[in-house]
Formats: C-alpha cells, sequence, structure tokens
C-alpha cells in the first residue's frame, strides 16, 4: 500500500525508544528529508569539562547508522580505553565516554565556547555524519532536569539515570528553565507540519522537557494530527524506568496511563496488541522494536493509519 505524502512530519524524541522510531520514519518515508526530530536536552550536562548532549548523540548517531545495536547509544565498535586511564589515575569514571564518542563532545564544547547555537552545531555533527532527516534541539539554551529523590536528595539527571541506575525514588521532578523557550527553527518545523508524533520515549524524564518549556502551548494550537506511541507494553517499559516513575508519581503505569497523560495534547496513540486505551483513536500494533526491520515495520503502520484519517 502507498503511503501518503506526508509534507512534514515532526517527531518529538529522547532516549533510545525515540531514536529507533526515527530511524524506522527514516527507512520507511517516501522523502526522509521531510522529517524533523525535536530532541530532549533536559539531560545534557557538562562532564570533564565537555559539552555532553546524550538525547540528541543517541538520534544522530542512529540515524547515521553508527549507533551501537546493542546499546542503543554510543558508537558501534567504540574503545574505552580513556576510561580505563582514568580509573587508573583514581577517578570514579562514571559515565560512559567511548573514545570515538569523546570527537563529538569535543567539537560541540569548542563551538559552544565559540558562541555557535546548539541548532547549528547539531546541524554540523548531522551533515558530518549524513543523517537524512533534520534533528534539532528542543532549545538552544541550558535547561537541566533534576531529580527530586527520596533516599538521595537532589540528583542531577545523570547522576540519577546513570550513576545510580535510576534505582532511587522519585518525589518529584524539577525542570531548571526559566527564560528557555522552543528555537525558531522547531516552531517552523511545527507550524508546517502535517503530522506531529510523540515518539516512544519517557513520558516524564524525555517527553515533558521538551513540552514544559512552550511546547506543550505550540502543540494545544496545532493544526496538525499528534499521534503518540506507547513506551509501555503490558504495564512495564521497553527500556528504561518510564512505568516505575509513573508508578512512584502516582500515575497509572499503562497505555491508559500515557494516553491520559498526553490528554488533548494527542489526537490518537499507539499502543500495543491486545491492550486498549480510553480513546476514541488507538492504533493496536506490535510497538516492541526488536531490530531495524521492526523499526520500519512500525513507523510504516504508523504513517498508514495516520494517512487514513479524513
Amino acid at each position: 500500500m502507498a503511503l501518503r505524502a506526508f509534507r512534514s512530519v515532526v517527531a518529538l524524541a529522547g532516549g533510545v525508544g525515540g531514536a529507533k522510531l526515527a530511524d524506522g520514519l527514516v527507512r520507511s518515508m517516501n522523502k526522509p528529508s521531510t522529517l524533523t526530530v525535536i530532541v530532549n536536552t533536559g539531560d545534557d550536562f557538562r562532564h570533564y569539562g565537555l559539552a555532553i548532549s546524550p538525547d540528541l548523540d543517541t538520534v544522530m548517531y542512529t540515524l547515521g547508522g553508527v549507533a551501537n545495536v546493542v546499546n542503543g547509544w554510543g558508537l558501534e565498535g567504540d574503545t574505552t580505553q580513556m576510561l580505563a586511564m582514568l580509573r587508573r589515575y583514581g577517578d570514579d569514571a562514571w559515565f560512559g565516554l567511548g573514545d570515538k564518542d569523546v570527537a563529538t563532545h569535543l567539537l560541540r564544547t569548542q563551538w559552544l565556547a565559540a558562541g555557535v547555537s546548539l541548532t547549528e552545531i547539531t546541524r554540523r555533527l548531522s551533515a558530518g555524519l549524513g543523517v537524512p532527516a533534520t534533528i534539532l534541539p528542543m532549545a538552544d539554551q541550558p535547561a537541566p532536569t533534576m531529580i527530586h529523590t527520596v533516599e538521595r536528595g537532589v540528583l542531577p539527571f545523570q547522576e540519577y539515570f546513570v550513576r545510580y541506575h535510576w534505582q532511587p525514588t522519585i518525589a518529584r521532578l524539577e525542570f531548571l528553565n526559566a527564560d528557555v523557550h522552543p528555537t525558531p527553527e522547531a516552531e517552523a518545523a511545527l507550524a508546517a507540519a502535517d503530522l506531529i508524533l510523540i515518539c516512544p520515549s519517557n513520558p516524564l524524564l524525555s517527553v515533558e522537557p521538551i513540552l514544559n518549556i512552550g511546547y506543550r502551548a505550540l502543540l494545544e494550537k496545532r493544526k496538525a494530527r499528534c499521534i503518540a506511541v506507547s513506551p509501555l507494553i503490558d504495564g512495564q517499559a521497553v527500556k528504561g524506568p518510564a512505568a516505575k516513575i509513573m508508578a512512584e508519581l502516582d500515575m497509572e503505569p499503562s497505555a491508559n496511563g500515557v494516553a491520559r497523560y498526553y490528554g488533548d495534547l494527542i489526537d490518537g496513540i499507539v499502543i500495543q496488541t491486545g491492550e486498549s486505551v480510553d480513546m476514541a483513536r488507538a492504533l493496536n500494533a506490535d510497538i516492541l522494536m526488536r531490530d531495524i526491520p521492526d523499526r520500519a515495520r512500525l513507523a510504516y503502520e504508523i504513517l498508514a493509519w495516520a494517512g487514513k484519517w479524513a
């Protein structure tokens, strides 16, 4: 079946799940160049003086065809000699940095110091990897997510997620985003879109930081239909702590809970075969992306479903 030719598709993404669906879209769309991926930067941080954007890099490496296919993040075939040397010096070295991966962070740090915007930096890096779609950071200004935990107090995102393996109990999330706003490029992409997708990323850690800086208002006045893809199957996250965090924050950890969370921001939701939600428009599909063909299949099914709507 021929897909409807959407003029412009925008995906909101963060993490491995978002990167996988974005890759599926690139592989199934008639013109991948009409895809724009707006990526969470709430988990960006400085480490060893380097400016690191984990979600941007995960999406970029995946769409550039160089991501580690086992982890879903990092570079395929990368080594960790630098980390080994840091540990020999007695450093904790808790955050994984591959040797080739450091090149990305070095250039980003250098360009930021020279006054180049994160949007332009992402364009340059994506071009170097031959990424066929447009990748945009959600903002050019820092907007860190802070995690208030029961056991360890307030933690920067990466310490919560990587250093402590997302095990501390979350009491609340704090978004340090005063005076942070969507970029002109992202606003223009959303205004031109005739389809908006919220990828199967963690609703609270990956999508909420995007919505919280002005994208919620942009989606509320959208003209295009907006479809979310559930990151949960049978109440469990495919990867990461989405279900755990939803339960800790008194949300129903289910596809229905995801649908309720997004509420009027979405016109439909894609959920696992056999599940149901209290929403008029829902597509049941196998949403588990085990491999690259699965990514393309799921993306194709979503685009075909969206193309049938009047």
